[in-house]
Protein backbone atom coordinates (compact mmCIF):
# COMPACT_ATOMS: atom_id res chain seq x y z
CA UNK A 1 0.00 0.00 0.00
CA UNK A 2 1.43 3.47 -0.80
CA UNK A 3 0.94 6.35 1.41
CA UNK A 4 -1.72 7.97 -1.18
CA UNK A 5 -4.30 4.97 -0.41
CA UNK A 6 -4.30 5.93 3.42
CA UNK A 7 -8.24 5.64 4.43
CA UNK A 8 -9.65 6.64 8.10
CA UNK A 9 -10.07 3.37 9.41
CA UNK A 10 -6.58 1.97 9.22
CA UNK A 11 -5.83 4.26 11.93
CA UNK A 12 -8.47 2.66 14.31
CA UNK A 13 -6.03 1.35 16.66
CA UNK A 14 -4.32 3.88 17.33
CA UNK A 15 -4.81 5.44 21.28
CA UNK A 16 -7.26 8.12 21.24
CA UNK A 17 -5.18 11.50 20.65
CA UNK A 18 -3.07 9.33 18.45
CA UNK A 19 -6.24 8.61 16.11
CA UNK A 20 -7.40 12.09 16.28
CA UNK A 21 -4.28 13.49 15.52
CA UNK A 22 -3.49 11.44 12.50
CA UNK A 23 -7.07 12.06 10.87
CA UNK A 24 -6.50 15.42 11.44
CA UNK A 25 -3.69 15.06 8.89
CA UNK A 26 -4.58 12.51 7.19
CA UNK A 27 -4.30 14.47 4.30
CA UNK A 28 -0.41 15.72 4.54
CA UNK A 29 -0.15 11.56 5.50
CA UNK A 30 -1.03 10.68 1.79
CA UNK A 31 1.23 13.54 0.14
CA UNK A 32 4.15 11.88 2.42
CA UNK A 33 6.89 9.60 0.44
CA UNK A 34 6.14 5.89 2.05
CA UNK A 35 10.22 6.23 3.07
CA UNK A 36 9.54 8.90 5.49
CA UNK A 37 5.96 8.54 6.74
CA UNK A 38 6.21 5.40 9.14
CA UNK A 39 8.75 7.00 11.38
CA UNK A 40 6.35 9.86 11.07
CA UNK A 41 3.51 7.00 12.07
CA UNK A 42 5.99 5.83 15.00
CA UNK A 43 6.02 9.03 17.00
CA UNK A 44 2.06 9.35 15.94
CA UNK A 45 1.12 6.62 17.50
CA UNK A 46 3.13 7.49 20.68
CA UNK A 47 0.91 10.58 20.66
CA UNK A 48 -1.22 9.70 24.16
CA UNK A 49 1.76 8.45 26.21
CA UNK A 50 4.34 11.79 25.06
CA UNK A 51 5.69 13.98 27.29
CA UNK A 52 3.99 18.00 26.59
CA UNK A 53 7.31 19.33 25.38
CA UNK A 54 7.12 15.94 22.66
CA UNK A 55 3.63 16.74 21.86
CA UNK A 56 4.13 20.54 21.15
CA UNK A 57 7.01 19.80 18.91
CA UNK A 58 5.08 16.70 17.01
CA UNK A 59 2.34 19.16 16.38
CA UNK A 60 4.29 21.83 15.11
CA UNK A 61 6.09 19.51 12.69
CA UNK A 62 3.07 17.88 11.39
CA UNK A 63 1.42 21.63 11.15
CA UNK A 64 4.73 22.82 8.99
CA UNK A 65 4.13 19.74 6.75
CA UNK A 66 0.58 20.84 6.07
CA UNK A 67 1.72 24.22 5.38
CA UNK A 68 4.39 22.89 2.43
CA UNK A 69 3.02 23.50 -1.07
CA UNK A 70 3.21 20.70 -3.57
CA UNK A 71 6.75 22.41 -4.59
CA UNK A 72 7.82 22.45 -1.51
CA UNK A 73 7.17 19.22 -0.41
CA UNK A 74 9.19 17.90 -3.63
CA UNK A 75 11.41 19.74 -2.58
CA UNK A 76 11.90 18.48 1.10
CA UNK A 77 11.51 15.27 -0.16
CA UNK A 78 13.52 14.62 -3.22
CA UNK A 79 15.91 12.34 -1.31
CA UNK A 80 13.30 10.22 0.27
CA UNK A 81 11.86 9.85 -3.42
CA UNK A 82 14.60 8.18 -4.53
CA UNK A 83 15.19 5.64 -2.00
CA UNK A 84 14.36 2.35 -3.18
CA UNK A 85 12.03 0.09 -1.37
CA UNK A 86 11.31 -3.87 -1.54
CA UNK A 87 8.08 -4.95 -2.81
CA UNK A 88 7.67 -7.39 1.21
CA UNK A 89 8.30 -3.05 2.55
CA UNK A 90 5.61 -1.64 0.51
CA UNK A 91 2.99 -4.51 1.04
CA UNK A 92 3.36 -4.67 5.08
CA UNK A 93 1.23 -3.35 7.50
CA UNK A 94 3.45 -0.28 8.35
CA UNK A 95 -0.31 1.76 9.40
CA UNK A 96 -0.81 -0.17 12.25
CA UNK A 97 3.17 -1.26 13.27
CA UNK A 98 5.43 1.48 12.07
CA UNK A 99 8.39 0.89 14.57
CA UNK A 100 8.19 -2.97 13.04
CA UNK A 101 8.22 -0.91 9.59
CA UNK A 102 11.24 1.12 10.44
CA UNK A 103 13.56 -1.89 11.82
CA UNK A 104 12.89 -3.73 8.63
CA UNK A 105 13.74 -0.88 6.53
CA UNK A 106 16.50 -0.70 8.24
CA UNK A 107 18.08 -3.86 7.75
CA UNK A 108 16.94 -3.29 4.03
CA UNK A 109 19.06 0.20 3.67
CA UNK A 110 22.04 -2.15 5.05
CA UNK A 111 21.63 -4.65 2.61
CA UNK A 112 21.18 -2.49 -0.12
CA UNK A 113 24.05 0.09 0.29
CA UNK A 114 21.16 2.85 1.00
CA UNK A 115 22.09 3.61 4.57
CA UNK A 116 24.01 6.43 3.88
CA UNK A 117 21.49 8.08 0.97
CA UNK A 118 18.98 7.37 4.22
CA UNK A 119 20.73 9.16 6.60
CA UNK A 120 21.79 12.32 4.61
CA UNK A 121 18.19 12.65 3.42
CA UNK A 122 17.51 12.34 6.97
CA UNK A 123 19.65 15.05 8.31
CA UNK A 124 18.41 17.46 5.39
CA UNK A 125 14.98 17.43 6.60
CA UNK A 126 16.13 18.11 10.14
CA UNK A 127 17.85 21.07 9.34
CA UNK A 128 14.78 22.26 7.29
CA UNK A 129 12.96 21.98 10.07
CA UNK A 130 14.90 23.09 12.75
CA UNK A 131 14.88 26.22 10.50
CA UNK A 132 10.76 26.41 9.88
CA UNK A 133 10.24 25.53 13.75
CA UNK A 134 11.90 27.81 16.48
CA UNK A 135 12.99 25.94 19.10
CA UNK A 136 11.17 25.82 22.33
CA UNK A 137 13.52 28.05 24.91
CA UNK A 138 13.60 27.02 28.70
CA UNK A 139 11.34 29.22 30.86
CA UNK A 140 14.94 29.20 33.00
CA UNK A 141 18.17 28.11 32.64
CA UNK A 142 18.65 24.45 32.94
CA UNK A 143 20.47 22.84 35.55
CA UNK A 144 22.21 19.14 35.85
CA UNK A 145 23.27 17.55 38.82
CA UNK A 146 25.18 14.19 38.57
CA UNK A 147 26.49 12.34 41.76
CA UNK A 148 28.77 9.83 41.70
CA UNK A 149 30.88 7.74 43.68
CA UNK A 150 29.01 6.60 46.02
CA UNK A 151 30.10 3.95 48.36
CA UNK A 152 33.53 4.73 47.17
CA UNK A 153 36.64 5.30 50.10
CA UNK A 154 39.60 6.68 47.29
CA UNK A 155 38.90 7.19 43.76
CA UNK A 156 41.22 5.54 41.57
CA UNK A 157 42.53 8.48 39.58
CA UNK A 158 41.88 12.06 38.94
CA UNK A 159 37.94 12.55 38.27
CA UNK A 160 36.43 15.12 36.09
CA UNK A 161 38.83 15.40 33.48
CA UNK A 162 36.68 15.38 30.90
CA UNK A 163 34.64 18.20 32.07
CA UNK A 164 36.96 20.19 33.92
CA UNK A 165 38.30 22.20 30.79
CA UNK A 166 34.34 24.09 30.62
CA UNK A 167 34.23 25.08 34.39
CA UNK A 168 35.56 25.76 37.25
CA UNK A 169 37.04 22.31 40.06
CA UNK A 170 37.00 22.42 43.50
CA UNK A 171 38.83 20.18 45.78
CA UNK A 172 38.09 21.35 48.82
CA UNK A 173 34.32 20.82 49.41
CA UNK A 174 32.89 19.94 52.48
CA UNK A 175 30.71 16.85 52.01
CA UNK A 176 28.23 17.56 55.47
CA UNK A 177 24.88 17.52 54.51
CA UNK A 178 25.62 17.78 50.52
CA UNK A 179 22.98 15.71 49.26
CA UNK A 180 20.59 17.39 51.52
CA UNK A 181 22.04 20.69 49.65
CA UNK A 182 21.36 19.47 46.30
CA UNK A 183 17.71 18.22 46.85
CA UNK A 184 16.91 21.49 48.79
CA UNK A 185 18.33 23.40 45.40
CA UNK A 186 15.93 20.81 43.25
CA UNK A 187 12.82 21.71 45.25
CA UNK A 188 13.60 24.94 45.17
CA UNK A 189 13.75 25.39 41.63
CA UNK A 190 10.39 22.80 41.14
CA UNK A 191 8.81 25.41 43.57
CA UNK A 192 9.69 28.82 41.62
CA UNK A 193 9.43 27.13 37.81
CA UNK A 194 6.30 24.78 38.36
CA UNK A 195 5.99 22.68 35.09
CA UNK A 196 4.57 19.17 34.45
CA UNK A 197 7.89 16.83 33.81
CA UNK A 198 10.30 20.20 34.81
CA UNK A 199 11.97 18.57 37.34
CA UNK A 200 13.56 15.23 38.02
CA UNK A 201 15.63 12.66 40.59
CA UNK A 202 17.05 10.09 39.17
CA UNK A 203 18.68 7.34 41.72
CA UNK A 204 20.87 4.19 41.09
CA UNK A 205 19.69 2.88 44.33
CA UNK A 206 16.48 3.84 46.55
CA UNK A 207 15.57 7.18 46.11
CA UNK A 208 15.80 9.64 48.97
CA UNK A 209 12.82 11.49 50.17
CA UNK A 210 12.08 14.65 47.52
CA UNK A 211 9.14 16.82 46.75
CA UNK A 212 5.84 15.34 45.19
CA UNK A 213 6.45 18.12 42.37
CA UNK A 214 9.56 16.19 41.16
CA UNK A 215 9.85 13.37 39.00
CA UNK A 216 11.03 10.42 40.46
CA UNK A 217 12.61 7.32 38.34
CA UNK A 218 14.49 4.73 40.68
CA UNK A 219 16.37 1.63 40.68
CA UNK A 220 15.37 0.17 43.46
CA UNK A 221 11.70 1.45 43.02
CA UNK A 222 11.58 -0.89 39.53
CA UNK A 223 13.26 -3.77 40.74
CA UNK A 224 10.46 -6.36 40.47
CA UNK A 225 10.03 -4.90 37.15
CA UNK A 226 13.30 -5.32 36.43
CA UNK A 227 13.27 -9.46 37.73
CA UNK A 228 10.07 -10.07 35.26
CA UNK A 229 11.60 -8.64 32.10
CA UNK A 230 15.42 -10.60 32.90
CA UNK A 231 13.21 -13.47 33.23
CA UNK A 232 11.14 -13.39 29.80
CA UNK A 233 14.73 -12.18 28.48
CA UNK A 234 15.94 -15.47 29.86
CA UNK A 235 13.21 -17.68 28.38
CA UNK A 236 12.86 -16.13 25.24
CA UNK A 237 16.80 -16.37 24.51
CA UNK A 238 16.61 -20.56 25.11
CA UNK A 239 14.39 -21.24 22.31
CA UNK A 240 15.78 -22.09 18.96
CA UNK A 241 16.35 -19.34 16.15
CA UNK A 242 15.67 -16.26 18.80
CA UNK A 243 18.30 -13.70 18.03
CA UNK A 244 18.85 -10.50 18.92
CA UNK A 245 16.95 -8.66 16.87
CA UNK A 246 13.59 -10.63 17.56
CA UNK A 247 14.46 -10.53 21.23
CA UNK A 248 14.60 -6.94 20.86
CA UNK A 249 11.30 -6.49 19.13
CA UNK A 250 9.57 -8.81 21.88
CA UNK A 251 10.94 -6.33 24.18
CA UNK A 252 9.47 -3.28 22.60
CA UNK A 253 6.28 -4.55 22.20
CA UNK A 254 5.93 -5.11 26.08
CA UNK A 255 3.32 -2.08 27.82
CA UNK A 256 3.48 -1.44 31.32
CA UNK A 257 -0.01 -3.61 32.14
CA UNK A 258 2.10 -6.57 31.39
CA UNK A 259 4.29 -6.08 33.53
CA UNK A 260 2.59 -4.66 36.77
CA UNK A 261 3.80 -1.62 36.17
CA UNK A 262 0.94 0.70 35.61
CA UNK A 263 0.99 3.62 38.49
CA UNK A 264 -1.90 6.15 36.89
CA UNK A 265 0.66 8.31 34.66
CA UNK A 266 0.49 7.20 31.65
CA UNK A 267 3.10 9.11 29.71
CA UNK A 268 5.70 7.95 33.25
CA UNK A 269 4.98 4.36 33.01
CA UNK A 270 5.71 4.10 29.42
CA UNK A 271 8.81 6.00 30.23
CA UNK A 272 9.85 3.74 33.07
CA UNK A 273 9.64 0.55 30.53
CA UNK A 274 11.01 1.71 28.08
CA UNK A 275 14.06 2.41 30.00
CA UNK A 276 14.31 -1.59 30.49
CA UNK A 277 12.85 -2.94 27.56
CA UNK A 278 14.88 -0.61 25.03
CA UNK A 279 17.72 0.02 26.55
CA UNK A 280 20.71 -2.20 26.82
CA UNK A 281 22.26 -3.06 30.06
CA UNK A 282 19.54 -0.98 32.15
CA UNK A 283 17.92 -4.11 33.69
CA UNK A 284 21.45 -4.96 34.79
CA UNK A 285 23.91 -2.17 36.02
CA UNK A 286 22.14 0.76 38.14
CA UNK A 287 24.98 2.56 36.19
CA UNK A 288 23.71 2.16 32.77
CA UNK A 289 20.17 2.67 34.40
CA UNK A 290 20.73 6.21 35.72
CA UNK A 291 22.86 7.58 32.24
CA UNK A 292 19.86 6.57 29.80
CA UNK A 293 17.15 7.89 32.37
CA UNK A 294 18.81 10.68 32.59
CA UNK A 295 19.51 11.10 28.85
CA UNK A 296 16.29 9.99 27.74
CA UNK A 297 14.36 12.28 30.15
CA UNK A 298 16.93 15.31 28.47
CA UNK A 299 15.85 14.24 24.75
CA UNK A 300 12.15 13.78 25.67
CA UNK A 301 10.64 15.59 28.65
CA UNK A 302 13.26 18.63 27.90
CA UNK A 303 13.08 19.60 31.67
CA UNK A 304 14.63 22.41 33.34
CA UNK A 305 16.41 20.16 36.37
CA UNK A 306 17.61 16.67 36.10
CA UNK A 307 19.49 15.44 39.45
CA UNK A 308 21.04 11.76 38.73
CA UNK A 309 22.76 10.09 41.72
CA UNK A 310 24.91 6.93 40.24
CA UNK A 311 24.58 4.08 42.70
CA UNK A 312 26.92 1.19 42.73
CA UNK A 313 26.03 -1.50 40.14
CA UNK A 314 27.18 -5.09 40.19
CA UNK A 315 30.43 -6.51 39.29
CA UNK A 316 30.62 -7.58 35.37
CA UNK A 317 30.07 -11.15 35.09
CA UNK A 318 29.51 -13.74 31.78
CA UNK A 319 26.40 -12.40 30.59
CA UNK A 320 24.20 -15.84 30.76
CA UNK A 321 25.00 -15.48 34.38
CA UNK A 322 23.73 -12.19 34.61
CA UNK A 323 20.32 -13.17 32.85
CA UNK A 324 19.88 -16.33 34.51
CA UNK A 325 17.89 -15.88 38.14
CA UNK A 326 19.65 -16.36 40.74
CA UNK A 327 18.65 -15.72 44.52
CA UNK A 328 22.65 -15.49 45.37
CA UNK A 329 23.25 -11.68 46.68
CA UNK A 330 24.41 -9.60 43.55
CA UNK A 331 28.46 -8.53 44.17
CA UNK A 332 28.85 -4.94 43.67
CA UNK A 333 31.72 -3.31 41.86
CA UNK A 334 31.52 0.15 43.51
CA UNK A 335 35.44 1.34 42.38
CA UNK A 336 34.40 0.14 38.68
CA UNK A 337 30.73 2.18 39.38
CA UNK A 338 32.96 4.94 39.85
CA UNK A 339 34.65 4.83 36.31
CA UNK A 340 31.57 4.05 34.80
CA UNK A 341 29.37 7.54 36.51
CA UNK A 342 32.14 9.70 36.05
CA UNK A 343 31.68 8.90 32.15
CA UNK A 344 28.04 9.18 32.66
CA UNK A 345 28.22 13.01 34.39
CA UNK A 346 30.16 13.70 30.82
CA UNK A 347 27.59 12.69 28.76
CA UNK A 348 24.84 13.95 31.40
CA UNK A 349 26.16 17.01 30.66
CA UNK A 350 26.86 16.68 26.59
CA UNK A 351 22.76 15.80 26.34
CA UNK A 352 22.44 18.67 28.46
CA UNK A 353 24.23 20.73 25.97
CA UNK A 354 22.09 19.63 23.30
CA UNK A 355 19.29 21.89 23.93
CA UNK A 356 17.93 24.71 23.28
CA UNK A 357 19.17 27.79 25.74
CA UNK A 358 22.43 25.30 26.70
CA UNK A 359 24.55 28.39 26.45
CA UNK A 360 22.71 29.03 30.04
CA UNK A 361 22.49 26.56 31.24
CA UNK A 362 24.08 24.61 34.65
CA UNK A 363 25.73 21.87 35.22
CA UNK A 364 27.17 20.23 39.11
CA UNK A 365 28.80 16.90 39.43
CA UNK A 366 29.99 15.85 42.81
CA UNK A 367 32.35 12.85 44.26
CA UNK A 368 29.67 11.77 46.70
CA UNK A 369 30.69 12.11 50.66
CA UNK A 370 33.93 13.94 49.45
CA UNK A 371 35.69 17.10 48.35
CA UNK A 372 35.70 16.90 44.98
CA UNK A 373 33.44 18.69 42.69
CA UNK A 374 33.30 20.20 39.13
CA UNK A 375 30.62 23.44 38.66
CA UNK A 376 30.11 24.65 35.52
CA UNK A 377 28.30 28.07 34.53
CA UNK A 378 28.33 31.09 32.51
CA UNK A 379 29.46 32.90 35.96
CA UNK A 380 32.46 31.07 36.17
CA UNK A 381 35.84 30.86 34.41
CA UNK A 382 36.71 27.72 32.61
CA UNK A 383 39.42 25.39 33.83
CA UNK A 384 39.98 26.80 36.38
CA UNK A 385 40.90 25.30 40.26
CA UNK A 386 39.58 26.38 43.43
CA UNK A 387 41.54 25.16 46.61
CA UNK A 388 39.77 27.20 48.99
CA UNK A 389 36.75 25.02 51.56
CA UNK A 390 33.58 25.73 50.49
CA UNK A 391 30.27 23.13 50.99
CA UNK A 392 27.96 22.55 47.92
CA UNK A 393 25.36 25.12 48.88
CA UNK A 394 28.45 28.00 48.57
CA UNK A 395 28.65 26.01 45.27
CA UNK A 396 25.58 26.39 44.20
CA UNK A 397 25.64 30.55 44.83
CA UNK A 398 28.41 30.61 42.75
CA UNK A 399 27.15 29.07 39.93
CA UNK A 400 23.97 31.18 39.91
Amino acid sequence: MRPEDLKPEQFSGYPPEARKLALDYLDTFRRLPLSFLPNLLREVIEFDFKFPVERRLLEKELANLRSLSQQSLRFWFQEFTEIRLSESLEKSDWVTSPAQFVEQLSAHLWATHQMDAFRHAALSYADRLRTAVAPELPASPRFGIAVIGQGVDVAPGPLFRKLRPYGAYFSAVNPQNGLQHLLEAVAARARSSPAPYAHWYIDGGEALPHPSEVICVSYKAMEQVRATILARIHAETQKRGMGPEALRTLMAQLQPADLGASGGDPALDRFRIKLLTEASGTQIFSTSFVQWAAREALRRAQPLTVLARFGPRRRQKPMNEMLSPSAEQVELDPVGSLVDADMGAYYNWINQQRLPGSEKSLFLAWFENHQEAIAISPTLPRGTVSTGTIDLRGVLSWMT
